[in-house]
């Protein structure tokens, strides 16, 4: 096949405004081509060239040797070289540019790539006078790019090679999909660029070598429109475009390239540096996709290329899931690159794709085969503390492989598990067990003390990933998983709430034969608790039956039922009171939920009736367990029982509660005297037993000496009771609607005018806050059945006193008042 073939030279002198001109052109190019084509084929000599160089210098400038692909489909294969011009005086730098025309669809001869056309000798400086020969009949590479000399040059620029590799294979995907991607070589001589080009060209697939399309020399790179482009390092500061991926490469200007993190180039640069660039044609053979790095990567692993942990990983990946593509050979071969004792930079990852390729070659290749994947994956779960390995099958461990294996193991196993487990790993321990299992190393002696220290482990973890392996190894393991099972149960009572939780994520497998009766109910009481709503006691019941044992036979089943039930908060009174007729103290005492019981009752909103007994009841049933400051506020709750009437009674072991009081002996000393002992004592309890004894003296039938004693107390707290008691709803309905009660509260109220300031003020306030309103409600009648009553109860100077009272709108007694109300006789 001829090809069209063109030269171009530099203007000629006096031709300003061009850069050259067209000296020949060949048959068959259409002269609107020729546009395209022009620009393409100037040459810009460096920016420090001499005004008169000389031979030496001017073969040391850079030629430019180009590959561009043109707008109709066509190619253009040119070399543009500098030239002195005639006569040395003129001083004037010169160039011929000598271009071969490829039509559309069209290859080189002998299907050649386009960079073994760089020192063809057919290529001229020019312009020839009669037909010669186009330089691409006969394609030679010339010095330079023979397999020793790249190989040469691969290992001199080593740094860069892989990022080099991972822009090329970039260029070629985007610029297929109509990118404008473009690499950028820095280089100090055109042909180190062309050498590039020919490393290029030999690790790109072939359909991709053939499209890659540059220049090994350009002044104006970031308007070059090939894929790759030389610059020289004076030119690097104009390489600003943004899809430009600029190599500074070798000299002293170079600096290494990062890590590409592309195993396909990683793989690459290492093939080149080791100088085998034929095993790029045998990974081909292996059918993968273009650019794919399995392939290469084990192509490179058996033929003894070292590989980093990624291009490893991605080996092993890739033969995992085509394990009928190699043969037995390789295999073997790659088995041995995979679990080679010089490799000491493995990654977790890297463990992980052998665990793959082993589970894909386990029962297709030969034990023999397989066995040092096993034995590397093995061990490195136990020396290398990689938890998420898939471990082999015991039958990989059948032969003397697996005898050795144990031998050599089991002492770091047997050691490790039965060490004091201070920090202890439950995914660690998990996969130490289940290596045991597989090399046959007998654990029996240590499993008591181990599931002692797994239990607990299990229960504060954060969170719930090693679940499945944990699964796995019970399901493996008889004797462990009962083991494990009756240890959790036997801590459950102590954290339910958490066992509730662990089950809820790790289905643990309940068999028949163990009772387990508070695994059964953290199972289960999730469920019951949705079904019963608010209704705890209920919910108590139900998840007690799920035990399917009594708390009488078991009371620690008590202390896990209500540490599920009420796992976020206390029981109320109510419900406790509850809880301690559902079971008797012996048992509340034995499971040690008398503190939630405890906890009821102070914790009881100060109008909760219940609070009071359950107090009392708590008293009697646990007097040995209940000291200190709790029991003082269960004393002040019990004297709040005392003051509504119910009296006392003996506590359980036939004693009198300490300290306790019969009503009618100093209730006020008695409430003060309780109080120290239950210091820091809860709002709730205090206003519970002080509002007990304000109501009783609000009281038509209290004893006229306890309310003297009371008020003289002069205690704030005690007062603030009494006045709020004094506006609770049922005082004031009964001052609207009994004149007896009003005239006996405006008796007491007004009195006591030397009891102290704080009685003072409680006592103006209750007479003008609680006591006027009720009196302005009354009809005439009421207020004239008050002033009788008072009169009957005090004098008629106290009646008038009333009479003066009730006239005004606010304020005190007055002065006459108050020396009336002196007068008032004291019992």
């Amino acid at each position: 096949m001829s090809l069209a073939q063109l030269h171009y030279t530099s203007a000629a002198p006096g031709d300003e405004g061009t850069v050259g001109r067209f000296t020949a052109v060949g048959p068959g190019i259409p002269t609107a081509l020729l546009s395209e084509i022009e620009p393409l084929l100037g040459y810009e000599p460096p920016g420090d060239v001499p005004f008169l160089p000389t031979d030496a210098e001017l073969r040391s400038m850079p030629q430019a040797f180009g590959f561009t692909h043109l707008s109709d489909g066509s190619r253009l294969l040119s070399r543009a070289v500098p030239l002195a011009a005639p006569g040395a005086a003129s001083g004037q730098l010169r160039f011929h540019t000598h271009a071969v025309l490829l039509p559309a669809g069209a290859r080189l001869p002998g299907d050649r790539l386009p960079i073994t056309a760089w020192r063809s000798p057919r290529w001229v400086s020019v312009t020839p006078s009669g037909a010669i020969p186009d330089p691409l009949t006969s394609p030679h590479a010339g010095p330079g790019l023979e397999r020793e000399a790249l190989g040469d040059f691969a290992v001199s620029r080593g740094p860069w090679l892989a990022a080099v590799f991972a822009d090329l294979r970039r260029v070629r995907l985007e610029n297929a999909s109509g990118g404008t991607a473009r690499v950028a070589l820095v280089e100090r001589q055109s042909e180190d660029v062309a050498r590039w080009i020919g490393l290029a060209s030999s690790v790109l697939p072939p359909e991709h070598a053939e499209r890659l399309t540059f220049t090994t020399y350009s002044r104006r790179p970031s308007l070059a429109p090939q894929q790759v482009v030389g610059v020289l390092p004076e030119d690097a500061h104009l390489l600003d475009a943004a899809e430009i991926r600029v190599h500074l490469c070798g000299g002293p200007h170079g600096r290494p390239s990062p890590p590409s993190g592309d195993a396909w180039a990683e793989t690459a640069a290492r093939v080149w540096r080791n100088r085998a660039p034929e095993l790029f044609d045998q990974a081909r053979l292996l059918h993968g996709e273009p650019f794919a790095a399995g392939p290469l990567a084990v192509t490179a692993l058996c033929a003894g290329i070292a590989l980093g942990p990624a291009e490893r990983s991605t080996a092993a990946v890739w033969a995992a899931e085509r394990p009928y593509t190699l043969d037995e050979e390789q295999t073997r071969k790659l088995v041995g690159a995979l679990t080679a004792a010089s490799i000491d930079d493995r990654s977790g990852g890297e463990f992980d794709a052998v665990g793959r390729l082993f589970c894909a070659l386990d029962g297709r290749s030969p034990a023999a085969v397989t066995a040092p994947l096993a034995a590397m994956l093995v061990t490195e779960a136990v020396r290398g503390g990689n938890g998420s390995l898939e471990l082999p099958d015991r039958s990989a461990f059948a032969g003397p492989e697996g005898k050795a294996m144990s031998e050599a193991l089991a002492p770091e196993i047997l050691a490790e598990l039965g060490g004091s487990g201070a920090a202890l790993d439950i995914v660690r321990t998990v996969q130490l067990l289940r290596v045991a299992r597989l090399l046959d190393i007998d654990c029996a002696e240590l499993l008591p003390s181990l599931v002692d220290r797994v239990a607990p482990a299990l229960l504060a973890a954060a969170d719930f990933a090693w679940g499945p392996a944990l699964l796995e190894l019970l399901d493996e393991q008889f004797d462990v998983r009962t083991a494990l099972l009756v240890a959790l149960d036997r801590i459950a009572p102590d954290d339910p709430a958490a066992m509730e939780r662990l089950l809820g994520r790790v289905p643990l497998p309940f068999t028949g034969t163990q009772s387990l009766p508070h695994l059964r109910m953290c199972a289960e009481s999730r469920a019951v608790r949705a079904s019963c709503g608010e209704d705890r006691t209920s919910a108590l019941s139900r998840v007690l039956r799920t035990a399917g044992i009594s708390p009488f036979a078991e009371p620690l089943v008590l202390r896990s039922a209500v540490g599920l039930v009420w796992a976020d908060r206390e029981p109320t009174a109510t419900e406790a009171r509850m809880l301690l007729e559902a079971a008797t103290s012996d048992a509340h005492r034995s499971a040690g939920t008398w503190s939630h019981l405890v906890s009821a009752a102070l914790g009881a909103a100060a109008d909760d009736a219940d609070a009071a007994e359950l107090a009392h009841d708590l008293l009697r049933g646990f007097p040995h367990q209940i000291l200190g400051r709790e029991r003082g506020a269960l004393l002040l709750l019990d004297f709040a029982r005392t003051m509504r009437g119910a009296g006392t009674e003996p506590e359980a072991d036939g004693a009198k509660a300490p300290d306790q009081t019969a009503p009618g002996e100093g209730w006020a000393d008695r409430a003060l005297a309780l109080r120290p002992a239950a210091e820091p004592v809860e709002p709730g309890v205090l206003e519970h037993a002080f509002g007990a004894l304000a109501r009783r003296l609000l009281a038509p039938e209290r004893p006229d000496a306890e309310l003297y004693a009371f008020v003289h107390t002069g205690d704030p707290d005690l007062l603030a009771a009494y006045g709020r008691a004094a506006r609770e709803e049922p005082v004031l309905a009964r001052l609207r609607s009994d004149p007896a009660f009003a005239a006996d509260c405006y008796l007491n109220w007004s009195a006591h005018p030397h009891a102290g300031a704080h009685w003072a003020g409680t006592s103006t306030a209750l007479l003008d806050e609680v006591l006027r309103p009720a009196v302005r409600e009354l009809s005439s009648a009421g207020v004239l059945a008050v002033e009788e009553a008072v009169e009957r109860a005090g004098s008629s100077g106290r009646t008038d006193a009333f009479r003066a009272w009730n006239r005004r709108q606010t304020g005190t007694l007055g002065r006459i008042g108050r020396r009336l109300a002196g007068k008032v006789r004291r019992p």
